[in-house]
């Protein structure tokens, strides 16, 4: 009898020290649940199969053909992981400007990373088989405006999918765009010592252009 008083006590000791800690830490029910951290999602086998065949590529930004552009600070200059674009008149001149989508693809983030990101444009896109930059690359589309696109829509090479803005830390309107090589869908960094799954824009558009060397793009 003594035993059995003995385990009647001890359950309600335990019962009462688990109310006492969910009052003071609150149930698991009003427990915020934090976002699945971006550095873990992917694109998976299906949906990497089901991506539209890229056989094109054009800069982002002057025009669908990448016209009237230049390149404040190219791809790996101070760490830097991508290519800063500006449109000719330089300064805040070209804030506001149509930006357009590099190759034919489709749109797998479209938000607010961070401040220092501004809104962002994430479109990944299916290489043609046997191309030495793998089976998939990622184009990025940073310190934007406006965006004009959503997550899951299939976009077209030359397509408007946003607008030239800027960021916390790039007060002066710019496109940064990058070529990610992979399927992990992640906004990320813009600087590192090593240039991780980048590659640079201005090399891969200009091998993956469908134009010969001596052909000109047309004008905007």
């Amino acid at each position: 009898m003594k035993t059995f008083l003995r385990i009647i006590l001890g359950m309600l000791l335990a019962s009462a020290c688990m109310l006492a800690l969910m009052r003071w830490f609150g149930t698991p029910s009003s427990v915020a649940l934090r976002p699945l951290d971006p550095a873990f999602l992917r694109l998976t086998p299906q949906e990497m199969v089901t991506l539209p065949v890229a056989t094109r590529f054009d800069m982002p930004l002057g025009s669908e053909h990448g016209a009237l552009t230049y390149n404040a600070r190219a791809f790996r200059m101070a760490g830097h992981l991508g290519d800063d674009l500006n449109g000719i008149g330089g300064g805040n001149s070209d804030l506001g400007d149509a930006v357009y989508a590099a190759g034919t693809g489709r749109v797998v983030y479209a938000g607010f990373p961070h401040e220092s990101w501004g809104k962002m444009i994430i479109i990944a896109h299916r290489l043609p088989e046997g191309d030495e930059f793998g089976p998939v690359v990622q184009t990025v589309y940073a310190h934007l405006q406006a965006i004009q696109v959503r997550v899951g829509q299939l976009v077209r090479r030359g397509e408007i999918i946003g607008t030239v803005g800027t960021a916390k830390t790039a007060p002066l309107a710019h496109l940064h765009f990058e070529i990610r090589t992979g399927p992990y869908v992640n906004p990320g960094q813009g600087y590192a010592d090593v240039p991780l799954n980048r590659i640079s824009p201005q090399v891969f558009v200009r091998t993956h252009r469908g134009a010969a060397p001596e052909v000109l793009n047309p004008a905007p």
